[in-house]
């Protein structure tokens, strides 16, 4: 048999074929962890629940949310049509009600003068709000389960509202550029090579985050350009208790790590950390693409160890 005869086709589905009702069948599917994730994956963001059919005023939200690491509110308004006026406003409308700062529309298609209207508010609004248009369509191979997929449509352009945010507080150095360039290539190389790793949005400052799946700790990845160093460390910002929970076990730690690490509890401040350095030239930007695969590799191995340790 041939290869061209093995292989089968792909078909599209109806969204209504596996959700006959918005509320009842999709917002519940879309609430499930698992799902939940599919759509972090996507957007770049770990999401956590926090309520479906969440009230606002006279209206109800269908899903609110927060993101694991910040706590930043989430609101994700879904419609199994193509895009609308009304949706539109009530999205507004949820993202004032909850302060949200991550908004996403999630629709069967979009209306022309709806994206544009989601990128004119990217492009309006200040660099802590993000709206995220959301195309959600169903595939099938032969008589297959259905495989759902998300596509991103409108997203917030980091470099773009990062830059015009800081010019208008004050002018960007020429080393938060740099910053900024450096970790928007980061999460360029980690999607490419490590597409488990997940990166918060790049901003112009000397650290980014990643989420460990505990809201009391996360990964931060560091730039001292001043000592020629960057770090990757397990960050706890107010929690001396759980820092200590960790020290207990050191040894452990350490040894699967396969590394001795920095134990910083920093008495006189909230936060704590737990990290590892090594040297390198910010400058040099040649060489940027090895300190991308160390600090990788070590995040990969913080989140493979440091999770068993914070139940």
């Amino acid at each position: 048999m041939s290869t061209e005869n093995k292989l089968g086709k792909l078909k599209k589905v109806e969204l209504r074929e596996a959700w006959k009702h918005e509320a009842n069948d999709f917002t519940k599917w879309l609430a499930l962890e698992e799902n939940l994730k599919l759509l972090g994956d996507e957007i770049g963001f770990d999401i956590k629940l926090i309520q479906t059919e969440a009230s606002v005023g006279s209206f109800n939200v269908d899903i609110l949310a927060e993101e694991e690491n910040t706590g930043h509110k989430i609101i994700i308004e879904n419609q199994l049509e193509v895009t609308n006026h009304d949706h539109l406003g009530k999205l507004v409308t949820y993202a004032s009600g909850y302060d949200a700062k991550i908004i996403v529309w999630a629709v069967k298609d979009v209306r022309e003068e709806h994206r544009q209207a989601i990128d004119w508010l990217n492009e309006h609004t200040d660099e802590d709000i993000e709206f995220y248009l959301i195309r959600i369509e169903l595939w099938q191979i032969g008589d297959s389960a259905f495989a759902p997929k998300f596509e991103v449509i409108s997203k917030p352009n980091d470099w773009t509202k990062a830059v015009r945010n800081s010019t208008e507080i004050a002018e960007l150095t020429d080393t938060k550029i740099k910053q900024l360039e450096f970790w928007n290539l980061l999460r360029d190389y980690a999607k490419r090579s490590y597409p488990k790793v997940r990166l918060q949005k790049s901003s112009p400052k000397h650290w980014i985050n990643i989420s460990i799946g505990n809201s009391g700790a996360y990964i931060s990845l560091t730039i001292n350009s001043r000592e020629n160093l960057f770090g990757t460390e397990l960050y706890v910002p107010d929690n001396k208790e759980l820092y200590k929970q960790l020290a207990d076990h050191k040894d452990e730690i350490e040894n699967e790590l396969g590394e001795k690490v920095e134990w910083m509890e920093l008495q006189e401040k909230k936060a704590s950390r737990i990290k590892v350095s090594r040297s390198g030239n910010f400058e040099q930007t040649e060489k940027w693409e090895e300190y991308f695969e160390w600090m990788l590799q070590e995040t990969e191995k913080f989140q493979k160890v440091f999770p068993k340790y914070l139940k």
